[in-house]
């Protein structure tokens, strides 16, 4: 069989383009007599009349001619077979229906008398063969090409104009057999389109077992993106490949292909006014200086470090654990136009490595840090606290002594609103963080050290604009932790803008003693009205109960361990101003000297024994408003965060 199948080819093989226009031509020839002989055959011999025949030996010889030369002129053997579709088959009417009339003035020249019936049966003789040689051809080549192959048998799931022209084109691939039509319009189900069965969704299941499906395509453009990925999901879980196919407008460019999904500005959400970039009041605090970033590689980090790079700083040292966030941050910035100005050291380490730490600060020279670096995410912090501690609070005591011992000039952390009465490890973490630079601040005869607090940023990695826009681009659903939980929210570039404005107004009378300057964020933001924004902005609909034919369904997952559903800013009663309306300072309690020193040495304990318990006991003893959690660390939850620093 495969012997005779590979015989087959070689024989097609051999043949050139010339030679299959060649045998194309010759069919056409041939069939025009084959033709004119079967119709005379047929034409009742009543309807002749006497000596209709005669001359008809001049006719036999000049309709071969002719259908050679119309079959030339009209190009039909220049048609590919396995193209050979409906306006192929047109075009062959058209050259049977010439061939008719040249049939007719053939006869007149030499004046024989054929009944236009058996004209017209010539004609239609000569169509039908024409086109059914072709199509027999076609099949015995598709017959011969499959032989032995596995076909792919695949569904069509929406039996509109785009999928009755896919199926149209997939019908001679050699390796593709289309079984049926998926269609969720029941007017539609049980009837035969393009010569398939319609079917219903709802039976996928048996369909798929009892017709041995491997693949479904989507041939619905005009339905969201949003509900053809939950359908795709729905098959995905069959087992079933699925791939999705724009329309053929789209394709050929007379609709547009428009991607919902594109990036929008984070500040589209914020319900006000964005706090304005250009102000360069402070300048003289970091230009011509040499700085040092933490966490240089992330998201606050990177965008502190492309705003310093404005204040032309004489060094600035990119100080950051993650080899591909360094690599990411260092390219970038060696790209700018005004790198000249800066020399940029990138230093792989991490703020709990003393060595690092101190060989980073005092090999550079180092008179401002940044201390950004930080664990972040609420739930894995909540399930790994005694890593989130070190890193948090131990990370700042490291970095904070090798700033004092080398007589750094600004030392700036970067704190949180979760650190206002924390619920959770990561808020406490950084609650203990901002006293550890108090407790060193009051001491500190060269340093300035300050904090800022703030809330959540727009876009940071990890943040709800990110997480949204990826659970919208897959169809729904978007996850909200509590349908009435708020949050403050600043985008990242107005963030920095006033973490570095509030550095800069410090001094030995005011951030010098630690104060914690809070930035004015607003009024919180219900998650719930960002969710549906973010779907709407994206060109969808939200689904619910009002809606049950919308795009994007916002389900309710409930609080983590930990979370809270406000959050707040301030821990003690009032705030002064400073020299900026949206920055403003407290002055806050803060331990002593020997309640931190026992709160470092009891979470170092925690540390060499990684019990986690008590390093939630120090954050419990020490921190206000932090109580005795719920036993979570078995948890295991990580669920997508949707409150986020």
């Amino acid at each position: 069989m495969y012997v005779l199948r590979n015989r087959l080819f070689a024989l097609v093989d051999r043949l050139n383009r010339v030679h299959k226009r060649f045998v194309f031509l010759l069919i056409d020839v041939v069939m025009a007599p084959m033709a004119l002989l079967v119709a005379v055959m047929l034409v009742n011999s009543s309807l002749l009349p006497t000596g209709a025949l005669r001359g008809m030996a001049h006719v036999f010889l000049a309709v071969p001619l002719v259908a050679a030369l119309l079959s030339l002129m009209l190009g039909i053997p220049n048609i590919r077979l396995k193209a050979y579709e409906s306006l192929a088959v047109l075009r062959t009417a058209s050259f049977a229906g010439l061939l008719v009339a040249a049939l007719w003035a053939i006869c007149m020249a030499f004046g024989v008398s054929f009944p236009v019936v058996g004209i017209s049966l010539f004609g239609l003789l000569f169509f039908l063969g024409s086109v059914g040689i072709r199509l027999a051809l076609l099949n015995f080549y598709l017959l011969v090409l499959r032989w032995g192959q596995r076909r792919w048998r695949v569904l069509i799931y929406g039996a509109g104009t785009t999928g009755t022209q896919l199926a149209a084109a997939l019908k001679s691939h050699e390796s593709i057999m289309v079984v049926a039509f998926l269609d969720d319009d029941e007017g539609l189900q049980s009837m035969t389109v393009a010569g398939l069965r319609v079917l219903s969704p709802a039976k996928i299941e048996q369909i798929v077992q009892n017709k041995e499906i491997d693949r479904v395509l989507l041939a619905m453009p005009s339905v969201s993106a949003p509900k053809q990925m939950q359908i795709a999901r729905r098959l995905q879980a069959l087992g079933l490949d699925v791939l999705t196919v724009p329309s053929f407008g789209q394709l050929v460019g007379t609709e547009a292909l428009v991607d919902n999904l594109a990036p929008v500005t984070a500040d589209k959400f914020l319900g006000r006014k964005t706090v304005s970039e250009e102000v360069r009041d402070g300048v003289a605090a970091y230009a011509g200086r040499s700085i040092l970033v933490t966490g240089a590689g992330g998201s606050i980090g990177s965008e502190l470090c492309r705003q310093l790079m404005t204040y032309a700083p004489s060094k600035l040292v990119l100080f950051d654990v993650s080899e591909l966030a360094l690599y990411e941050i260092d390219r970038e910035l060696r790209a700018r136009p005004d790198v000249s100005k800066t020399e940029i050291v990138p230093v792989l380490g991490s703020v709990t490595d003393s060595r690092a730490t101190r060989s980073a600060i005092g090999d550079h020279g180092i008179e401002v840090v940044v201390h950004a670096a930080a664990y972040k995410h609420v739930p894995l912090v909540e399930a790994n606290p005694v890593a989130g501690m070190v890193n948090n609070v131990l990370g700042t005591r490291t970095l904070v002594e090798a700033a004092e011992e080398a007589g750094v000039g600004r030392f700036i952390l970067i704190s949180t609103d979760k650190a206002v009465r924390p619920t959770n490890v990561m808020g406490a973490s950084k609650r203990l963080a901002e006293m550890v630079v108090q407790d060193l601040a009051k001491r500190s005869r060269k340093t300035i050290y300050s904090m800022v607090r703030f809330g959540n940023v727009l876009g940071s990695s990890g943040s709800v604009v990110p997480l949204f826009r990826e659970q919208i681009q897959r169809g729904g659903p978007v996850t909200l932790t509590h349908e009435d939980v708020t949050r403050y929210f600043m985008t990242i570039a107005e963030a920095a803008h006033l973490v570095l404005l509030a550095g800069s107004f410090s001094s030995p009378g005011s951030g010098g003693g630690g104060d914690v300057f809070v930035l004015d964020m607003g009024k919180p933001m219900r998650i719930r009205d960002l969710a549906e924004q973010m779907i709407t902005a994206a060109g969808y609909t939200v689904r619910d109960e009002t809606r049950p034919d919308g795009d994007i369904e916002i389900q309710m997952i409930g609080l983590r361990p930990g979370e809270k559903m406000h959050e707040e800013l301030l821990i003690g009663a009032g705030l002064l101003t400073t020299p900026h309306s949206k920055i403003l300072r407290a002055r806050e309690n803060s331990l002593s000297e020997l309640d931190m020193a026992k709160a470092l040495q009891a979470l170092r304990n925690a540390m060499a024994t990684g019990d986690a318990a008590a390093a939630r006991a120090v954050a419990a003893a020490y921190v206000e408003g932090y109580g005795a959690l719920a036993e979570t660390a078995d948890s295991g939850f990580l669920g997508e965060a949707v409150t986020l620093n």
